[in-house]
């Protein structure tokens, strides 16, 4: 992880094959202080130029910033050859089509640290927005460790808890189980498509309902609860108003909504709204946080995973401080260590866990006795 690196030391390669897309582009890293060291049309040719500038001695590109829908060789091909090579950070440029979410979840789940959406019409303002996120994609996939997403068991070998023999049979196929009084609240963001992906392919179906806000944009938290629902073996889909949380359940919060839990009856059940940014961000972690502290209590489990920034650490100090077992994800295993690191200074996290453990312990927490009014370990944040 470049921890050290200054913000005008950053150098990018620039992977697209519309020459206007790559001027435009260009113009818009060098003012934000970053060198583009080579654009290329396609990935192929890419290659060829990347492994010229290491021949004469100019160094790799600390990011690359590509296109999805490319010529001669696709993203996909292009990272997996990228990372079993050159594992190198990629921040992905996509447009808003259902296509284009597709492929971004492939390519997320392939290794790409982060992406930046470009709109079909108004191209060219975009490109000549300085607020459209590139910049700061690539400034802070700079900085991501990755080589930090384990490599665990495939999802046909879930974690089995301790206690899983007290636990319920499997719902059926074609109804859900019964409402548990447990819940499973995560946050994440960048580098959260893989560690997602990671930490529920090995939740086995009878866990507890699972609440994931991941910070994402409209359009691609579909697509990403859909990729899930394919490989898991829980049920996930994108949170609609209403949806009652249950056990086998994983609701993901909408793109653009804010994801809170409430409490209906015997039931627990998703509120979808609208709202300002939190934290600059929507759907906030922090929000999906104080609703479960709020409505579940004592009855909670939360873990805080990879991510830039800070949201969701005072969200988690508040679930922590109403009895439920918190934690946050460890360094070593974050692609970006922001988020966790913050609710660890803060003293939101009860413990400190590692990718490959973090499925375990969620489960394990779950099967805990739930805390008594006044059993929350004291909450100290760190000096």
């Amino acid at each position: 992880m470049n921890t050290g690196m200054t913000d005008m030391s950053v150098t990018a390669a620039l992977i697209d094959d519309s020459a206007v897309v790559r001027t435009h582009l260009t113009e818009l890293l060098q003012r934000g202080g970053i060198e583009v060291a080579l654009t290329a049309q396609d990935p192929v040719f890419a290659w060829s130029k990347l492994q010229a500038r290491l021949a004469q001695g100019a160094g790799w590109p600390d990011v690359i910033v590509l296109d999805v829908e490319m010529p001669r060789m696709d993203g996909i091909t292009f990272l997996q050859k990228l990372m079993a090579e050159r594992p190198t950070p990629v921040v992905m440029c996509s447009t808003l089509t259902e296509a284009g979410c597709a492929t971004t979840m492939q390519a997320l789940a392939a290794g790409a640290v982060a992406f930046v959406t470009k709109p079909k019409l108004g191209l060219r303002d975009f490109l000549e927005d300085r607020s459209n996120g590139l910049v700061e994609a690539v400034k802070a996939a700079a900085r991501a460790n990755v080589r930090a997403v384990g490599r665990l068991p495939p999802a046909s070998a879930p974690v089995v808890a301790p206690t899983a023999a007290a636990r319920p049979p499997a719902p059926p196929a074609t109804a859900m189980a019964e409402t548990t009084d447990r819940v499973i609240a995560i946050g994440s963001s960048t580098g959260g498509v893989q560690t997602l992906e990671a930490i529920l392919s090995r939740m086995p179906r009878t866990s507890p309902g699972i609440l994931i806000t991941q910070h994402m944009p409209e359009r691609f938290t579909r697509a990403f609860a859909e990729r899930l629902n394919k490989l898991v073996p829980m049920e996930v889909k994108e949170a609609e108003n209403g949806d009652r949380l249950v056990s086998g359940r994983v609701l993901i919060a909408p793109g653009g909504r804010h994801l809170r839990l409430k409490r209906s009856g015997a039931h627990y059940v998703a509120d979808v709204t609208d709202g300002p940014l939190v934290n600059r961000h929507k759907p906030s972690v922090d929000v999906l946080f104080r609703s479960v502290a709020q409505s579940a209590g004592g009855n909670a489990i939360g873990a805080l995973l990879t991510g830039m920034g800070d949201d969701g650490a005072r969200g988690l100090l508040e679930m922590r401080k109403g009895g439920a077992r918190t934690a946050a994800q460890d360094e070593a295993s974050c692609v970006v260590f922001g988020m966790p690191m913050q609710a660890i200074r803060l003293g939101a996290a009860e413990d400190v866990v590692s990718l490959d453990e973090m499925p375990r312990w969620l489960l394990e927490s779950a099967a805990a006795p739930v805390r008594t009014a006044g059993a929350t370990p004291a909450v100290a944040a760190a000096g």
